[in-house]
């Protein structure tokens, strides 16, 4: 838990900025081919016909990030800062990174904590502001009636609801990420064959 800290704001206003311009169908991601480099990854500002306030926070957007003002096209980059204003770095976490931010937002019972078997969970450290769970995990002894999806660990459930549409979403998006980082080599499975007359 101790490495839940509060976003920098400007973080927090682009990425709303970002999701409002991507609902008005301002922003474009495509990849572009380089001649004698690697394909470039492409989020493009539109500005034309696009209505006012769009218009606005699409400025504002650039302002944030300090992009250049003329230019349309934006190159995404993996790095920690962007070389020009032509750029738009980016840093991901990892999928394990996600997982233990996850782990930390699990309802820890008290038992656990009593007997230094867990760290406190989300819930046991309070309001942090400017900080959003990603999930909610619930636990007690009995299985939920209601889980999406659930997990019996040391004689205790740990669940998402089924009623709990983000987290559901989440877990669906960490399973993809998961599924998508799995780039291990596939073995040769086993084929049961069926005689057949």
């Amino acid at each position: 838990m101790e490495g839940i800290k509060p976003a920098d704001p400007e973080f927090d206003q682009v990425r709303a900025l970002m999701r409002k311009i991507q609902l008005s169908g301002g922003v474009r991601m495509y990849v572009k081919p380089e001649a004698n480099k690697e394909p470039a990854t492409i989020l493009a500002l539109r500005r034309d016909h696009i209505d006012p306030e769009t218009l606005a926070d699409i400025w504002e957007l650039r302002r944030l990030l300090k992009l250049n003002s003329d230019a349309e096209e934006f190159t995404l980059v993996q790095a920690p800062a962007s070389s020009s204003d032509t750029e738009v770095a980016v840093l991901t976490r990892s999928v394990i990174s996600l997982m233990q931010n996850m782990a930390d937002q699990v309802e820890v019972p008290a038992e656990d904590l009593a007997s230094s078997h867990a760290f406190p969970g989300y819930e046991r450290v309070g309001d942090i502001p400017n900080t959003d769970r990603m999930v909610r995990i619930p636990s007690a002894r009995q299985k939920s009636k209601d889980a999406f999806v659930a997990v019996n660990y040391r004689n205790t459930w740990f669940w998402i609801d089924d009623g709990d549409l983000r987290s559901k979403l989440v877990f669906l998006q960490l399973m993809n990420l998961y599924a998508m980082a799995d780039t291990a080599p596939r073995e040769n499975q086993p084929v049961v064959t069926i005689p057949a007359r």
